[in-house]
């Protein structure tokens, strides 16, 4: 495996399922020190590393608006979920001895910053991790939106989305064994398509601003290493070709 980032500033997209393992609820405590783990070795290579983490493990404002809950009112409970997610994620990384900070796009100075673009940028030049929590601090936007946006404002040069499958498919692989892994795609594609991989707005974002995106696998040892230096993991997509390690 190389030793050389591809990528000096980059952000790393965390849904909330992630944290949870095989629990089905809530926070898995070893599965946070194996992402926190996989996390280090690519700070370790001196890169910026900032992330975005969901809130799905513990609620989801759409669903929650599904089963009578008052939809504004159910996403700014995965606002607050998100932060105790940053939390345990930034535990688990100061334990590991890497200097973290959380920012919140709500205001919770009891427990983390608020988002200053300027502030944070500064933090990952000083090589301390960044985690944004809160989502975009606004009702309807996913933390996939959240990702991209904050993705661009602190210059980013790529997004890495990690998801529970190696890749974009033409179709559920879990339901459909004839599904095939799409290793390149153009934003246009994506949205064309309906691949669902990020909802509309993320995309459209990175295409706007030319932030590439990388979809894999995030609990396959070594695949943020691998990806930030360039192998060929996961599906691409952008409208540039893939960086080669």
């Amino acid at each position: 495996m190389t030793d050389s980032p591809c990528f000096k500033r980059i952000m790393l997209k965390l849904s909330g399922e992630a944290l949870m393992g095989d629990k089905g609820f809530g926070i898995e405590e070893p599965i946070v020190a194996q992402i926190a783990d996989e996390i280090r070795k690519v700070h370790d290579l001196g890169v910026e590393v900032s992330i975005v983490v969901g809130g799905g493990n513990i609620i989801r404002g759409l669903a929650a608006s599904h089963r009578g809950l008052d939809r504004v009112t159910g996403d700014y409970m995965g606002m607050l979920a998100t932060v105790i997610n940053a939390l345990a994620l930034q535990d688990a990384l100061e334990k590991r001895g890497v200097t973290t900070r959380v920012q919140t796009a709500i205001d919770i100075r009891e427990v983390a910053e608020p988002f200053i673009r300027r502030r944070a940028m500064r933090h990952l030049e000083k090589a301390r991790i960044v985690i944004f929590a809160a989502g975009t601090g606004n009702p309807f936007f996913t933390t996939d939106s959240a990702a991209a946006l904050r993705a661009n404002e602190i210059q980013a040069e790529v997004l890495l989305k990690a998801t529970s499958v190696d890749g974009v498919y033409t179709s559920d692989p879990a339901t459909d064994p004839d599904a095939k892994l799409l290793e390149c795609l153009t934003y246009q594609e994506v949205l064309e398509r309906n691949l669902r991989v990020m909802d509309a707005t993320a995309i459209s974002l990175c295409r706007d601003n030319a932030v590439p995106i990388v979809v894999f696998k995030l609990l396959e040892p070594g695949n943020v290493r691998r990806v930030v230096c360039g192998e060929k993991v996961g599906s691409w997509i952008g409208d540039t070709d893939r960086p080669r390690a």
